[in-house]
């Protein structure tokens, strides 16, 4: 890896409004961004319309499918967080040993991410890769980890059981979904952090990922309702100051139009709501229409109308996805399903949040 603070990194859980959303951005927004991709938990394939209820079904096609025929050989950060600890393969491998085995052979470049609670095999697994690749690791190291007193003893013991050196090791701290109001405080809180870190100016890369993104749409009432995007808002602020203090600047991660967390739901039973997430500059602009299961996916139409009528609409060629919802506003188009929309609002979200943090730094 080799970017500064200029670069953006969305976390990505990399299901098919994901995957498909940056695989439609062009190279020039491509170039500006790395992924940090999370393998899927196991659970609904949208694309399958099936349940995935094991380790195999979940990656048989996951790394040529999903990733290099997505995303290409482009360098990426990967990580199986979201995979129980004591998941292996129905031939005992490690799932972890399988997803860096097929991308070292198709020569993606990615590198694994870990972090303090991963258990010994996981570690032993990373140290493996790192044998392997040469390509570094990805410490994933959340708030309060970093808090704490011992953290740069615990640190010290991970990098000393993986052998690697922080110039080596990239350094995600990760907000996750935090309560940032009030945004000042919080942002003092998060720069004696970053003051304290070990290894600060060491680390290969260095970025602070998190959101505030809802952690469900049925908080979103039905209408339209603007979302503060927090994590954005204390990025900024954070920057102004970190560059008083002459300390060294993250890059700018965030969940793009998601919530950290994995909700446990039957697609089968569940009645999801029609909502359009759009990202505008400090808001999300979310549309919400009736549930889907009983008033279908037309009411999209109507909901693309309020998008395309606001103050906040980027126009056609912004994005795909901005294509994707003056179509289906003039009704010249097809409504998609659930996960069209997720796609809509992701590939909206990267190129957005991509162009942001460019003038952000031109100005």
């Amino acid at each position: 890896m080799n970017f500064d603070h200029r670069h953006y990194i969305p976390c990505l859980r990399w299901k098919q409004g994901e995957y498909q959303a940056v695989w439609r951005l062009p190279a020039a927004t491509k170039r500006a961004f790395t992924p940090l991709i999370e393998v899927p938990e196991l659970g609904w394939d949208f694309e399958e319309k099936k349940e995935k209820r094991t380790i195999d079904e979940l990656l048989s096609d996951f790394t040529l499918k999903k990733v290099y025929k997505k995303w290409g050989s482009s360098p990426c950060f990967v990580d199986l967080n979201l995979i129980p600890p004591a998941e292996r393969m129905e031939n005992g491998v490690h799932p972890i040993s399988l997803i860096f085995n097929e991308l070292r052979a198709i020569k993606c470049i990615a590198v694994p991410v870990t972090g303090l609670l991963r258990d010994r095999e996981y570690q032993r697994e990373i140290k493996s890769i790192l044998s392997k690749d040469k390509s570094g690791i990805c410490l994933r190291i959340t708030i309060e980890q970093a808090a704490k007193g011992t953290f740069k003893t615990e640190i010290d013991s991970l990098l000393s059981t993986l052998e690697i050196k922080p110039s080596d090791s990239d350094f995600i701290l990760d907000l996750d979904a935090p309560n940032f109001v009030p945004l000042d405080g919080f942002r003092m809180v998060v720069q004696a952090i970053v003051s304290k870190l070990p290894y600060l100016n060491n680390w290969r890369t260095f970025t602070l990922l998190g959101t505030s993104f809802p952690e469900t749409m049925g908080s979103i009432k039905e209408g339209v309702e603007t979302v503060p995007r927090h994590e954005w808002q204390l990025y900024r602020k954070l920057v102004s100051e970190l560059r008083k203090a002459k300390l060294r600047l993250p890059s700018f991660g965030d969940y793009a139009i998601s919530h950290p967390k994995v909700l446990e739901l039957d697609m089968r039973k569940v009645k999801p709501s029609a909502t359009i997430r759009y990202t505008v500059d400090d808001h999300w602009y979310i549309v919400k229409g009736k549930n889907v299961r009983d008033y279908g996916f037309e009411q999209y139409h109507e909901l693309s109308k309020k998008i395309f009528a606001s103050r906040y609409y980027c126009g056609a060629t912004f994005s795909w996805g901005d294509d994707y919802i003056q179509v289906c506003a003039n009704k010249s188009g097809k409504t998609g399903s659930l996960m069209t929309w997720r796609q809509v609002g992701t590939n909206h979200h990267i190129e957005k949040v991509s162009l942001d943090i460019a003038s952000f730094y031109a100005s």
